[in-house]
């Protein structure tokens, strides 16, 4: 593969100490593993996080880096841990190269689930890339501004209910029970998020995957942060799951709010 296994929309103008990631935004599925799908849905790949990175556009704006997965989680989950250590011990979860869908159907048929050198392929190929690109870029702004702060983007259907039983708050921010973040920097993104119409709750249901916990480490000088959200908030959840247009716009715009309330808090605590 000569191109890297994902995409860098890089800052314009003024930089800032914020990196936007996408892992989950992916929707290319390289042919010799999409002939492997079992099931028709499957095929649709449902449980992308699906034009979030036409949502998250005013990024680079801003001043900050853009970086999102290239392809389909089902490839290789780049926010899962690579030794499988469970992120919700005792909670469903999806796997590093995922065997069903979040409905709970196959991906594969029985007996052709990805083995452990499989595995260990993919993740060389497309999760190692991404973590690289990831640790190199949040160094270059610890170095620029002697901290930097991470936003972990991601979106999931209204109703879950292999993980959560009923319908999912609209925006849902995560900092890992306050330890990937200064509590400064994170009740500032979340009253912005509140501020708007939508409902935002906090480290509830999700509290922030592997990357927001791996590279979230306040005491190392990096505050991650991660806000997943509904889907039905500025798209629709059917196939072929277009962008709603009317809609998101205001979605856009309270992220953005919650991204800049995120840096400015920065400047005035770090």
């Amino acid at each position: 593969m000569n191109e890297p296994p994902f995409f860098v929309d890089a800052a314009k103008g003024e930089a800032i100490p914020l990196l936007v990631s996408l892992p989950h935004a992916g929707c290319e599925v390289p042919p010799e593993i999409r002939s492997r799908f079992f099931e028709e849905e499957a095929r649709q790949l449902p449980d992308t996080d699906w034009h979030l990175r036409q949502l998250y556009s005013f990024v680079p704006e801003m001043g900050a880096d853009l970086l999102s997965g290239r392809f389909n989680r089902y490839v290789v989950d780049l926010n899962r841990p690579k030794d499988g250590t469970p992120l919700y011990p005792g909670r469903s979860e999806t796997e590093l190269v995922p065997t069903s869908t979040f409905a709970g159907l196959p991906i594969y048929e029985e007996g052709d689930e990805p083995q452990a050198a499989e595995i260990e392929e993919r993740t060389e190929l497309y999760w190692r890339p991404y973590h690289r690109e990831l640790e190199r870029r949040l160094l270059n702004l610890k170095q620029r501004f002697g901290y930097a702060l991470l936003w972990e983007g991601h979106s999931i259907v209204s109703f879950v209910p292999r993980f959560v039983q009923g319908k999912l708050p609209d925006f849902m921010l995560g900092d890992v029970e306050g330890q990937s973040a200064a509590s400064e920097l994170s009740d500032a993104a979340f009253q912005a998020l509140g501020a708007g119409p939508l409902e935002a709750v906090r480290n509830k249901p999700f509290k922030g995957g592997f990357i927001t916990r791996k590279f979230g480490r306040p005491d190392e000088g990096v505050h991650a942060l991660q806000l997943e959200m509904r889907q039905a908030l500025y798209m629709e959840e059917m196939p072929p799951f277009p962008y709603d247009k009317e809609k998101a716009p205001a979605v856009a715009e309270l992220i953005q709010a919650a991204l800049v309330a995120f840096v400015e808090a920065s400047y005035k605590n770090l």
